[in-house]
């Protein structure tokens, strides 16, 4: 037991910790607030503490733990609301009402709540780490695959079925010569990644139902992407479409440092939502972690790597997690921080040197892997961060060293927030390094994807580079050529890749839809051209029905949409047929 010697806000110096180690958890003064031990010197402890430190004196006690920072891992997390030290805020309100006081303690999983466990194994079979025992209903979307702890082996000698709390023993395991009680609940420090077997190439398209992520910059099942941007460039709501519409297994929402008015929007919306594929209520497949900017700073870190924690728990049972960080700036910040009070050697900017390896640290836990134990499984953990640029400067020290970790950028440009064209993601500073791992999942859905993702491409950087030329000189002295382009630009800008969250027909769009749409735009082009080079003049072209009509392809539902697309597409290619006279026959157009 030791004493504090000094206090500078979140940072805590105590005297007389000898034998204490590093990371570490220690109570702290009369209210046992929560810290955590990140360096030593001597007999005294460097310690950040995780919760608010006003009115903390000289000479308070500091109390050892004996544990490392970890996450409680079992059945009722699905459908929790935590803060970043995981502990369960609806169980903090229940205790000490809406104002939560510090140093109020809450356990992450209930330990009332009994569990409905069905086995798996029988006794005298042997089971080691990561073999799964039996099942949990946790919720109706998601059953929870009770594994064996990391370092266990053992023959079975007790096996239960039937109702369990979490800390009731289920199994007990002959290990050498010892015996093992498990239960439905175990623990994992934060800051080590969980074992697996083998680490696979990320594969299979993360379907979010945004055309301009699934179609033009997919990201793949295990990858890492970065969504950087502005102030009021619609990062939130970005991060917020992934969760409502991925179609992963299960979701974790990390608001690290936001505003709190944005979380508790997050909160009440996600309650009101259903999950698309089932028409359950989403809240059974999301884990929500609030720590929001009023909070202590240091729990931001925590809360960081409690989620990631919790994703390859999931993951290791063989489900695909998809983990959505908002935002790592304030994170960075966080580290910016304690590195001052520390009076540590700044890098650039005043962040911490260490900076970019803490970053790598939390990134590279995403991935698709064989797990441990039997019987074989593949799970996932997608991560996608996002960046708050101080004036959405991409070239300061938390964006770049983001971007060499990630392999998609999700670019989020102002100029197109201030056009009102959500979702705001720049198609030309924007990249996937995941098109070739996802090339096979979308030739079932759509043959020659990559063909036409690159023509729409090409023709949106053609556009680029016409647009000096229109400022100069103006839209009207270029060649028809051109102007064609422009206005098939447009309408895969407009028609393709805006898309309305608050819109029920658009605001999810399923890949086979949105492989036929571009289809249909490109269509357009390549009858039009014809056009042109039969002398028919582009005003006339531009003028058609059918420019009108494949604008309205967002409005129609996904379910109904494929047997309209031969209709569509005949409109195309009767309209844009030159008559006797060399010219298209409007009327000819369906509406």
């Amino acid at each position: 037991m030791g004493k504090i010697w000094r206090v500078s806000g979140p940072l805590i110096i105590a005297d007389g910790m000898r034998g204490t180690q590093v990371y570490e958890v220690v109570e702290i003064g009369d209210e046992g607030l929560v810290g955590e031990v990140i360096g030593l010197e001597g007999e005294r402890a460097v310690i950040q503490a995780h919760e608010e430190t006003l009115g903390l004196r000289a000479g308070e006690e500091v109390r050892a733990t004996g544990r490392i920072l970890s996450a409680e891992l079992g059945p009722g997390l699905m459908g929790s609301i935590y803060d970043g030290l995981q502990k369960s805020l609806l169980a903090m309100i229940d205790s000490s009402g809406a104002f939560i006081r510090r140093g109020i303690q809450a356990p992450a999983l209930p330990r009332d709540r009994r569990w409905a466990f069905t086995p798996s194994v029988k006794i005298g079979d042997t089971v080691e780490f990561g073999d799964i025992i039996g099942t949990v209903p946790e919720t109706p979307l998601v059953e929870h695959r009770i594994m064996v702890p990391y370092g266990v082996k053992g023959r079975v000698t007790e096996i239960h079925e039937g109702e369990f709390t979490v800390e009731e023993t289920i199994a007990v395991l002959q290990c050498k010569a010892d015996k093992r009680e498990l239960s439905l609940m175990q623990d994992w420090p934060v800051r080590k990644p969980r074992p697996y077997r083998s680490r696979r190439t990320p594969s299979g398209l993360l379907t979010t139902g945004m055309r301009i992520l699934d179609y033009m910059f997919p990201l793949a099942l295990g990858g890492k992407a970065a969504v950087p941007g502005g102030f009021g460039t619609g990062k939130t709501v970005t991060q917020q479409q992934l969760v409502r519409w991925a179609e992963t297994d299960l979701n974790i929402y990390i608001g690290c440092g936001e505003r709190g008015n944005e979380m508790a929007d997050v909160l009440h919306s996600f309650r009101q939502l259903k999950e698309p594929r089932s028409g359950r209520p989403l809240q059974e497949k999301e884990i929500f972690i609030a720590n929001t900017s009023n909070m202590p700073v240091v729990a931001r870190e925590a809360g960081i790597f409690v989620g990631v924690t919790m994703a390859e728990y999931y993951r290791d049972m063989g489900y695909d997690v998809l983990l959505v960080a908002d935002s790592t700036s304030r994170w960075a910040e966080a580290m910016r921080e304690m590195g001052g009070r520390l009076e540590e050697m700044p890098g650039e900017e005043g962040f911490p040197s260490y900076l970019g390896s803490r970053l790598s640290g939390f990134y590279e836990r995403a991935g698709r892997v064989d797990c441990l134990g039997a019987p074989d499984r593949v799970g996932s953990v997608t991560i996608a961060g996002a960046v708050s640029p101080p004036g959405a400067d991409f070239s300061e020290p938390v964006t770049q060293h983001t971007l060499r970790i990630v392999g998609a950028l999700f670019s989020l440009d102002t100029a197109l927030a201030n056009k009102r064209h959500f979702p705001a993601i720049n198609w030309l500073s924007s990249h996937s390094q995941y098109v070739t791992a996802v090339r096979d999942w979308w030739n079932r859905f759509d043959p020659g994807w990559e063909t036409t993702r690159a023509e729409a491409q090409r023709i949106l950087q053609k556009e680029s580079e016409l647009e000096e030329i229109v400022r100069l000189v103006g839209p009207e002295s270029l060649p028809d050529d051109d102007k064609l382009l422009l206005l098939v630009a447009r309408m895969i800008r407009e028609d393709f890749l805006q898309q309305s969250a608050f819109s029920e027909a658009d605001t999810f769009c399923t890949p086979k839809k949105a492989g036929l749409m571009l289809k249909a735009i490109l269509r357009f082009h390549e009858k039009a051209r014809s056009l042109l080079d039969a002398a028919v003049p582009y005003e006339t072209i531009r003028s058609s029905p059918v420019v009108a009509r494949i604008a309205r392809m967002k409005e129609i539902r996904n379910e109904t949409f494929e047997e309209k697309y031969p209709s569509l597409r005949e409109a195309i290619d009767s309209v844009l047929q030159p008559d006797a006279a060399g010219a298209p026959d409007p009327s000819r157009a369906e509406e």
